[in-house]
Formats: C-alpha cells, sequence, structure tokens
C-alpha cells in the first residue's frame, strides 16, 4: 500500500479542510458529509478532488495499511497469522495516534477457507510447539468513533478494513475463477448477480474446530454490526468499508451484503472505498449493486495495475464500482465516473 499519509489535521470526513489556504481568497464552504461518502456519486468532487474527500481516502488507506503493519507474517512464529496488537492499543501501536483519538477498534475479524488456499492470503504456522490457530487467520477489524467525536460531528462512523495481500499474486489462479450466485436466493443462471467464489468462500467459509472461525467472516461482520446497530440506536450512522487487493474485495462483498440484506436501515449510508481491486463478479452483479441506492463504491487504482483487470471479460467478469479515480503514476489523475458511461 505504500507509506502513510498523516491524518492529525483533521480526522473528520466533514471537517473544515478547505478553510482559507490564500489570505485574499475565500474557499467554498465544505459539501455536506452525505455528500462526501458517495450520496450524489461524488459528482464535482472529483476534479480537482476535494480536500474532504481526500482526507477521507487517504484515512481508508491508513486503516487499510494498518492490516498490513499489524498482521504477523512470521511462519516460524506459533502466532503467525494473528493480529501482533491488540484492540485497546491497536491504533497506537499502528502508528496511527491521532486516530486513537477519536476512534475505538470495536472488534477483530479472523477468516478461514473450506478450500486449500495460498499462504499469500491464509498463513499457516510452521511452529511445533501449539499454534494459536492453524486454520484462521486475522483478517481485519470494525472501529467505531468514539462517544465524544460523535456528538462533535453529529453521527456515529463505523469503519470496516480488510486485509488483503502484499506477496506474490500466484493465489489468483489458485482461488480461480468460477462464478457463484451471489445470494442464495440467486437462480444459477447467466443473467444473475454472480461473484468470484474464491472471494465467496474466504467470506463465507467457517471452522467448527476453530475457536476464531466458528463463525465465518461474514457471520462475525453481521453480528458485529447488528450489535452496533442496536447499541447506537438513535443516532445517525455512517458505514465505511475499505481493503486493498483481496482486501478490496471482501470491503465490496461486505458492503454490499449489509445493502442487499438489509443489515443496516435503507437511510444509512454504506460506502466502500477501496485500493488496487481485483474484478468481483459479473455484469448483473454489477447492475444489482449500482440499483441499492445507500450503496456507493469508489475504486481508486492505478491504470497501470494489471491485478484490476483479473479475471476479465472473457471469463465473464466486470469492475464493480459505482466511480473510479484512477491514477496513473506515469501522468496524471483521471476521473471516471461509471454512472454515466
Amino acid at each position: 500500500m505504500g507509506s502513510r499519509s498523516s491524518l492529525q489535521s483533521s480526522p473528520s470526513v466533514d471537517a473544515d479542510v478547505g478553510a482559507d489556504t490564500d489570505a485574499g481568497e475565500q474557499q467554498p464552504p465544505p459539501p455536506p458529509w452525505r455528500e462526501i461518502v458517495g450520496s450524489n456519486d461524488w459528482d464535482n468532487l472529483l476534479d480537482p478532488l476535494n480536500l474532504n474527500l481526500r482526507q477521507l481516502i487517504l484515512r481508508c488507506g491508513d486503516f487499510c495499511q494498518a492490516t498490513y503493519d499489524a498482521f504477523n507474517n512470521d511462519a516460524n512464529s506459533k502466532f503467525a497469522g494473528s493480529s501482533r496488537y491488540g484492540r485497546k492499543s491497536f491504533f497506537q501501536k499502528v502508528l496511527l495516534q491521532d486516530a486513537q483519538n477519536y476512534q475505538e477498534v470495536s472488534c477483530f475479524l479472523y477468516a478461514t477457507a473450506r478450500v486449500s488456499v495460498p499462504e499469500a492470503f491464509l498463513l499457516h504456522s510452521l511452529a511445533r510447539d501449539g499454534s494459536w490457530d492453524r486454520e484462521s487467520n486475522w483478517i481485519g477489524y470494525t472501529a467505531v468513533t468514539t462517544d465524544e467525536y460523535s456528538v462533535s460531528i453529529g453521527r456515529r462512523e463505523i469503519y470496516v478494513a480488510f486485509r488483503g495481500t502484499s506477496r506474490n499474486y500466484e493465489w489468483v489462479n489458485i482461488l480461480g475463477a468460477q462464478l457463484e450466485p451471489a445470494t442464495e436466493f440467486d437462480e444459477d443462471e447467466g443473467s444473475s448477480p454472480k461473484v468470484m467464489l474464491g472471494w465467496l468462500t474466504m467470506y463465507t467459509s467457517d471452522d467448527p474446530n476453530s475457536q476464531f472461525t466458528k463463525q465465518s467472516a461474514r457471520s462475525q461482520l453481521l453480528a458485529t454490526m447488528k450489535r452496533l446497530r442496536e447499541k447506537y440506536a438513535g443516532e445517525e450512522l455512517s458505514v465505511i468499508l475499505t481493503g486493498h487487493s483481496l482486501g478490496a474485495c471482501l470491503a465490496i462483498l461486505a458492503a454490499f451484503d449489509l445493502v442487499e440484506n438489509r443489515v443496516v436501515s435503507e437511510t444509512t449510508p454504506v460506502t466502500a472505498i477501496v485500493f488496487g481491486s481485483p474484478q468481483v463478479g459479473n455484469r448483473a452483479f454489477d447492475d444489482r449493486v449500482k440499483s441499492l441506492s445507500n450503496l456507493k463504491i469508489l475504486h481508486v487504482r492505478n491504470k497501470i495495475d494489471l491485478l484490476t483487470h483479473y479475471p476479465g471479460p472473457l471469463l465473464g467478469y466486470v469492475s464493480t464500482s459505482t466511480t473510479d479515480l484512477v491514477i496513473d503514476t506515469r501522468v496524471r489523475i483521471i476521473i471516471q465516473s461509471r454512472l454515466k458511461t
């Protein structure tokens, strides 16, 4: 994911980062927070890139990077595949000191798989003296704004960050590109919404013998969201999911799941801000995503990143997002609003 950018100047998605930058020039007021999280498909916020939106994108990038920094990838450790840090000290340990002032890690998420997957994503400990859990990996976390901060911004923000992989890309071939129905109610037909079996397997697999994945990552997330929704009943909520690479695919699946199955209220905005995501499903899945009014997906991708074109149209896949922010590191930023094409 690269180096982390500081968020210390303004933690809120609607903070006035657009204040006067020139003593003689009055800057326009910041847009409403719902527009920052995509209510208007980021219209007029991408070119030039709105500073409040930029701040949110950087924060999501930081939260993604934190999953890499915290992950124990030492296969010789009996704690391989776990988080190096606990929930209470998480943001401090990954050097997001500012985040710990307004965010609290609510829970950790864990994943397993019913099929063999490469160590690029599920790492298994080689230690002989009692691994913490040989079949499960720490996959991410949920974070919630503190009471004091929530009062100051007028809503409760819930973040969900999924871990990706920074290893080689052999996993894309091992997981396979078979399409599966996106929901249990969809028929197995070419015109029905479908997603890649590999992403779905990671999201929905459980292991009754594991202490951490007796419930799948999906079940863990849905239970957490239900608990938070009940805990903060009466408050205005905003849900933002993020991830890089495989984590981006999981973030898209989870965001769709939360809205499609009405885990959150129809008035609650659910936004996925993802980085370098492979293609998740077919055209029907992308159409279904676009039909959900409170679901928005901003895909930040590098034009020269080949992974974002995998598995490809020949296998029935298309990119899934409502808006793309395409960064060509060789030239400049290019804006593509996929709703208008």
